[in-house]
């Protein structure tokens, strides 16, 4: 049985350490909630302002709020390690492993891209795009408040390109088609291209124009070609042996600090494959 604790807690006494009003209310172990402090749990709030914190000895004051989401089997897992691709300094390219997060939730962030970045890097982090949990590839995380508005404006204004590959259920008709359902009532349209097949599955590339929620995961579903692992849209149950096979591979665009070209592609060898 895994230890849950999800709480409020109103501080009475002005300078009350975090860790000591953390400790009298959940009666978890300085050591624990360092950790779990670290992975970025614990929340506070002054005035109308919540943040994370992590600082054990924050002095806290009266009417402040703190908020901890402990979750021992969240708290436990260990992501595996993004790999930097491109070092901009106020903006870096990196592999994202599936599994790994784009960014945190209220119970963490030490599994979010995000936070492992910002401790490998020792910068702050900044999320402009997004992958889903399961989907690995290529990600830009930015450094700077500016490199952020920067790079999010070149994504809203659909001016970074974006390559995927997927491997999906079947024999997969098309050599090229371009798929344009509405994805949540608003326009969305990809374009898939056949890379090889076999009896079983098929290896497609896909292009996106806009970048709708599960778009790439919902429009192959909806033409009966689930990707494999989908366990959201597609025919994976629970305990699929297969991760969603889905992968962003390259990332194009101007880079914003010279206007120069950037394209980059995920090596062969790390790419999905049949």
């Amino acid at each position: 049985m895994h230890t849950v604790i999800e709480r409020k807690i109103l501080i009475k006494t002005n300078g009350q350490l975090l860790i000591d009003a953390l400790v009298e209310t959940t009666q978890l172990s300085k050591q624990i909630l360092k950790s779990a402090l670290d992975k970025g749990c614990v929340w506070l709030k002054t005035g109308k302002k919540i943040n994370r914190v992590r600082r054990i000895k924050k002095p806290l004051k009266i009417g402040n709020e703190v908020f901890i989401y402990y979750n021992e089997k969240i708290l436990s897992s260990t992501p595996k390690a993004p790999e930097l691709l491109l070092d901009k300094n106020s903006y870096s390219l990196w592999f994202k492993p599936a599994g790994v997060f784009s960014q945190g939730s209220k119970w963490g962030d030490h599994c979010a891209l995000t936070r492992l970045v910002e401790k490998i890097t020792q910068k702050d982090s900044f999320l402009v795009h997004r992958l889903d949990r399961a989907t690995s590839g290529v990600m830009a995380i930015a450094h700077t408040k500016l490199a952020a508005k920067n790079l999010s404006n070149l994504f809203a204004n659909r001016q970074i390109n974006k390559t995927y590959l997927a491997i999906v259920e079947g024999d997969f008709p098309h050599q090229s088609i371009s798929l344009d359902g509405d994805i949540d009532g608003k326009h969305a349209l990809s374009h898939v291209h056949l890379v090889r097949k076999n009896q079983e599955k098929s290896l497609l590339e896909i292009t996106i124009e806009t970048g709708r929620k599960h778009q790439i995961r919902k429009h192959l579903s909806g033409i009966n070609f689930p990707i494999i692992g989908d366990r959201l849209h597609g025919n994976a149950l629970k305990n699929h042996p297969e991760d969603l096979q889905l992968q962003a591979i390259q990332l194009g665009f101007n880079c914003p600090i010279d206007n120069k070209p950037i394209k980059i592609t995920l090596e062969v060898e790390k790419q999905l494959s049949i």
